[in-house]
């Protein structure tokens, strides 16, 4: 499949490049060295996210190209969606690129639901960048710094440093490649782990201070509402990572994050849109749970949507603690 998606790319002229909502590393990245190779060989490219782009990866090269909006007048040749298991979860983008003709898939979820005309999914990639990094070399683009500063991001934000159980030998392989085509290691990690404005902390505090704990240990569940953004003037963005503390607690084999996503002024005890982010110790099949739900992801990271009241989501994530 990789070869036919090779040549319907080198085929065609405007191109879209969408991923989902609330971009993670992965997705910022491979998004941007997918769109930089495609346009040293002339191609018209569109970036589109429904999110604005997390501060912290606001340093890569070009990713003020990437637009919440599409110019949709002219049309499109080929949307690509990447690091996406289901087309739900690209949002404003599902309406555009269904005027493409061709949609390419191409991710490295186990869950991906299989959608698209040219697919190319690969659980066993340690990051939807390395399947974009395998489909540069299938097209004989040259990398440049520039998106090799891109794959190399993508790869270190989603094996957390190389830390997670999704880190095989391509990832330091790769990231040794791109480091000699000049990517800055220290520079990078700067940027994506470097200080964190005092606001962050002072949500991290508040969320620290949620954490609750299962009668047998093995279940943390952490909790940021609306109403601790705006207290700590923070933003959605700043979220991110903050699960790992609750999965870092002695004996907890699943950590559950549920995030308040819609405006807080709702009277108590009224539905709200949140949304769970789990993480396993890798004994506990996350995504697998996520699914049943309506997500997906990975073994040990995975993810769904909830519209309910905050109490019925704890309801409904403590009871997991049963099965664990």
């Amino acid at each position: 499949m990789i070869d036919q998606i090779a040549h319907q790319l080198k085929a065609s002229n405007r191109l879209l490049l969408t991923s989902h909502t609330n971009p993670d590393g992965d997705a910022v990245s491979s998004m941007l060295a997918l769109g930089l190779a495609l346009k040293k060989i002339d191609k018209d490219i569109v970036w589109l996210n429904e999110s604005p782009i997390p501060a912290v990866y606001r340093f890569l090269p070009s990713v003020d190209r990437i637009s919440q909006t599409a110019d949709t007048h002219q049309p499109f040749d080929v949307a690509v969606v990447m690091d996406c298991g289901d087309t739900e979860r690209i949002g404003c983008a599902a309406a555009v690129i269904e005027m493409a003709p061709t949609v390419v898939n191409i991710d490295h979820h186990a869950t991906n639901t299989g959608f698209g005309n040219l697919r190319y999914v690969d659980p066993t990639a340690c990051a939807t960048a390395e399947l974009v990094y395998r489909l540069l070399g299938e097209m004989g683009i040259s990398l440049d710094q520039d998106i090799a500063t891109a794959i190399y991001t993508g790869i270190l934000t989603d094996t957390g440093s190389f830390r997670f159980s999704n880190t095989n030998s391509a990832a330091f392989a790769i990231c040794t490649e791109m480091t000699a085509l000049g990517v800055d290691p220290y520079d990078i990690a700067q940027h994506v782990y470097g200080p964190y404005p005092l606001e962050r902390i002072k949500l991290l505090n508040l969320a620290l201070d949620s954490i609750e704990i299962s009668a047998n240990r093995k279940l943390s569940i952490m909790t940021v509402t609306q109403a601790m953004l705006n207290q700590t003037g923070t933003q959605q963005e700043d979220v991110d990572g903050l699960i790992h503390y609750a999965r870092r607690i002695q004996n907890v084999k699943v950590a559950a994050l549920i995030q308040e996503l819609r405006n807080g002024n709702e009277p108590a005890g009224s539905q709200g849109q949140f949304h769970v982010s789990l993480r396993s110790d890798g004994a506990v099949d996350v995504a697998a749970i996520a699914t049943g739900y309506g997500g997906g992801g990975h073994r040990t990271a995975a993810g769904f949507g909830m519209k309910a009241s905050l109490a019925e989501v704890k309801y409904e994530i403590a009871a997991l603690a049963e099965k664990l």
